[in-house]
């Protein structure tokens, strides 16, 4: 949202401790304030680009250096509030086990409530709308995830914590199951201190990664990565990968799963991010049985819904052929054999030939 200042001068600092008080207040567990210098950042975005690491998401490239030159994609930006919200929901099965059972089909962890999305923009604009209503008018624009921004650099900068080898962020207390948000500004603020690193030698995310994704500490090849696969992905996952991704339909939370660091991770206390639909412990056959009415009514204010349900199909279909063989599973499989998307179908004759069937 632009607004042109209108108000008188007012204290940096008082203000910059004010925000983060009303942050909390509004339930975000912690807020921190950065300038808008991501030149070290944007150095790393073009190298990561250059190396094809982005794969289809030609989003990426298209906006090119706007991402790390945040004054060019707000005019006039001088300070980021950057803000993060913990995810992990309270009463969500455990998620190892749900790995380990090939029958079961897992769901990141994050996706197994409302769409995040619409739950941090309205906190956002909750926090930029009280700082107005305090101080009058002034620029700022919300984003969660949902423009060219490099929230991770910015909360990293902001002194929300440090970026892992996995490339999320991390903290000390809370691990990494929140969500990020920002709202870039024209207000003067004082800004923080970025955190130590705390990865050490550790390198657990790297081992961990089914598909080895993480092909270095701090670098993501995001084109052998599971969420990228079964979520930024529209076609055909190739098949030297479908294997590795297991009964994985939505994402992947291994890297997260084996960080230390998680051991502090904290439950979320908004109902918003409660399970629904019973995701974190259904069957692959129990999703894949879902017609396309179903899929757009039981994920309806889900970010699963966005995917599609020919992609929703094409994942869990993979996840059939990676299943134990069993009578449920060759029915389901044979129950799309003639599906009207050649998508489904080409990934439902790969399960099919993985059973011998």
């Amino acid at each position: 949202m632009q607004q042109t200042s209108t108000q008188s001068p007012i204290d940096p600092a008082t203000l910059g401790a004010d925000i983060k008080r009303w942050g909390k207040a509004l339930g975000f567990q912690e807020v921190g304030i950065c300038d808008a210098n991501l030149s070290a950042e944007e150095t790393q975005l073009l190298a990561w680009l250059d190396a094809g690491f982005h794969g289809e998401m030609d989003y990426m490239a298209k906006h090119g250096v706007k991402r790390a030159r945040p004054a060019e994609l707000v005019p006039g930006t001088l300070r980021i509030i950057s803000v993060r919200l913990n995810y992990c929901p309270p009463a969500a099965k455990e998620s190892w086990p749900v790995l380990e059972d090939g029958n079961a089909a897992f769901i990141s962890r994050y996706a197994l409530g409302r769409d995040y999305h619409k739950v941090m923009r309205g906190k956002l604009q909750q926090l930029a709308e009280t700082i107005a209503a305090h101080i009058g008018s002034y620029t700022y624009r919300v984003f969660t995830d949902s423009a060219p921004v490099l929230e991770v650099a910015l909360a990293a900068k902001s002194g929300l914590g440090w970026r892992g080898k996995h490339t999320l962020l991390l903290t000390r207390d809370a691990g990494s199951l929140f969500f990020l948000g920002e709202i870039y500004t024209d207000l003067p603020l004082p800004i923080d201190e970025a955190q130590a690193e705390h990865c050490g030698s550790c390198q657990k995310c790297l081992d961990v990664c089914p598909t080895q994704a993480i092909v270095a500490p701090y670098q993501l090849d995001a084109r052998r990565c599971i969420s990228y696969l079964t979520i930024e992905l529209k076609g055909s996952i190739p098949e030297q990968l479908r294997p590795l991704i297991g009964n994985r339909v939505y994402g992947c939370d291994d890297c997260q799963l084996a960080c230390p660091w998680n051991r502090f991770a904290q439950l979320s206390e908004l109902d918003d991010f409660a399970v629904r639909n019973g995701l974190d412990a259904v069957t692959l056959v129990e999703l894949f049985a879902w017609g396309e009415a179903d899929f757009n009514k039981r994920l309806a204010g889900s970010a699963i819904r966005r995917i599609g349900y020919e992609c929703w199909l094409r994942n869990i279909a993979v996840g059939l052929g990676n299943a134990p063989p069993s009578p449920e599973v060759a029915t389901a499989l044979r129950s799309r054999e003639n599906d009207p998307s050649a998508l489904v179908r080409e990934h439902v004759a790969w399960a099919m030939a993985q059973h011998l069937w």
